[in-house]
Parts: C-alpha cells; structure tokens; sequence
C-alpha cells in the first residue's frame, strides 16, 4: 500500500477551459447533488416519504454552504493578504469563485429567499435538528476561518459528521430508526474518506503546505488501507443489519471503491476533473435506487 510520500505525481495541469465535470465542480454543485441524492435515498431505503421541498432545501442548503466557504477562502488572493508563494496553493475552485465573487454573492441572495418557504414546510423536529446541527457548523466554520492554523482539529472527520448527519436527519426526524445509525457512521466514514483523498491528491510531496491535524497524517499513510476496509466492513456488517440500512452500507461500500479506483487511476485526470470526479464517486446510490420500492 501507499503511504503519504508515494501518492504520485500531481495530475496534469488543465490547459483548456473546463469541461462539463469540472464546471459542476467550478459552481459548487457537486457536495449538493451528493447531499441530495443521499437524501433521497437514504428515505427510499427507509421507507419514508420525504416531501420534494425537502431534497430541494438540501441543494440550496448545502450548495449555500460551499459556496460562501470557498468565497471566503478566495479572499485570500488579495495580495494584501497573501504572498505569491501561499497564493500558489489555491486551488481552481477558489479561483473560480474569486473571479466571479459578484455573481455567486447574487446567487446566495437569491438561495436564502428560496430557502425561507422550504424551511417554514419543514416538520418542527426537522427544524429543530438542522438547528442545533447549523449552530455546530457556524461555530466549526468560524473558528476555521478565525483562527486557522492556531485551531487544530481533524478537519476530514468533522466533514464527515456534518455531511452524513445533514442528509439523514430527513428521514430520521419523521422515523427515527436504531438500524440507521450503522448507516450514518460508514457514510460519514466514506465522506472523510473522501476529503482524504482530496486532501492526499491536492498535496503531494512536490506541494508542501501547512502541516494537517495528526489523524489526517496517520490517515494519510494508510489511506489505502482504510479505503478497502471501508470497502469490505460495510458489506461485513449487512447480514447483522436492518432491511432498511442493507442498501445504504451497499451504497457506502461502492462508494468507498469508486474512490480507490479513481486514486488509482488519478495520473489520467486534470486536478479539477480529479476533485470532481471524488464526488461523483459518492453517487452510488444512483446505481441501487431503481431497485428500491
């Protein structure tokens, strides 16, 4: 297996403008095509019916979220704030929303206007969790921002969190079921995943950054190790696990290998179309919900 130190060269460099991949990426819609796909899935898997307004608030939820996170990172290009040699580490996503901030700041307006009639159809204990959730965020998000490098914390876990507890509590506040929370923990793992393996493509050895939390280090040296554990554990577990979380640990173990096979072939893509395609791998329940009643 891989360590840290052999996670090969850096993808080729894009030189034309982006594809339809990369542009999904550019705009921020890919975490909220996931979050809106689990949503709806993770509700068909159980049995509940969701309402449309509640995936449809999850997109702009979520796209909100990254957005305006990827806003504030594109601050730093300001030389004021930024030397050339940090400036060099942003990625095109940053870049991209640099660029276009008056656009995207439009668009957030617009977002929230949207979101007032989907969160007042919410269900008072939906409310209630996203609330309590949302505040946990801010508060993760501030200190990111505030403090940088003085806050040390496993940013990887913490998204991990966040993502799986966003698109469960749908389906968990209108039935709560003790058979989702295996569930919930493999997606959360494979979202961590997910941002280890962003994090291992987008700083390679040839692009020294700010050192990571320690569990993010450690992750790193084993990353192949976890993606297959996280692969073959799932599928470990769906024989002791109920009718309802059956297809979700499926979906996670799919997920989980479309990862590893996409680090494996990460030399054939540009960064963006790389960083894009991390996502793309955690739509695996497209494959399963055809065949969910």
């Amino acid at each position: 297996m891989k360590t840290l130190t052999a996670t090969g060269r850096i993808p080729r460099v894009e030189a034309t403008g982006p594809g339809a991949l990369g542009l999904w990426h550019l705009l921020s819609l890919d975490a909220p095509t996931v979050a809106a796909t689990w949503t709806v899935f993770i509700a068909r898997a159980a049995h509940v019916a969701l309402p449309l307004f509640a995936p449809a608030a999850m997109f702009l939820a979520v796209w909100a979220i990254y957005a305006a996170d990827r806003l504030m990172d594109a601050r730093l290009m300001d030389a004021r704030l930024m030397d050339a040699r940090r400036q060099h580490h942003l990625e095109a996503r940053h870049r991209f929303h640099g660029r276009h901030r008056a656009g995207f700041q439009a668009a957030l307006a617009a977002a929230a206007i949207a979101m007032l009639p989907l969160v007042a159809a919410m269900p008072m204990r939906t409310r209630h969790a996203y609330l309590a959730l949302g505040l946990m965020l801010l508060l993760w998000l501030a200190l990111i921002h505030r403090v940088g490098r003085q806050f040390r914390m496993p940013k990887e876990l913490a998204v991990g969190f966040f993502f799986s507890a966003a698109v469960f509590i749908p389906t968990v506040s209108r039935s709560p079921q003790v058979g989702l929370v295996l569930p919930a923990l493999c997606f959360a793992n494979l979202c961590s995943l997910n941002c280890l393996f962003i994090y291992a493509w987008e700083h390679p050895p040839e692009r020294p950054s700010a050192k990571p939390h320690a569990t993010t280090v450690f992750g790193l040296r084993v990353l192949e190790w976890i993606a297959v554990a996280s692969i073959v554990l799932p599928l470990a577990m769906m024989p002791f696990a109920s009718l309802s979380g059956r297809p979700i640990l499926l979906a996670a173990s799919l997920g989980a290998l479309f990862l590893l096979a996409l680090h494996r072939a990460r030399a054939r893509l540009n960064r963006t179309d790389l960083r894009a395609a991390a996502d793309l791998a955690l739509l695996s329940p497209l494959l399963l919900l055809p065949f969910l009643r």
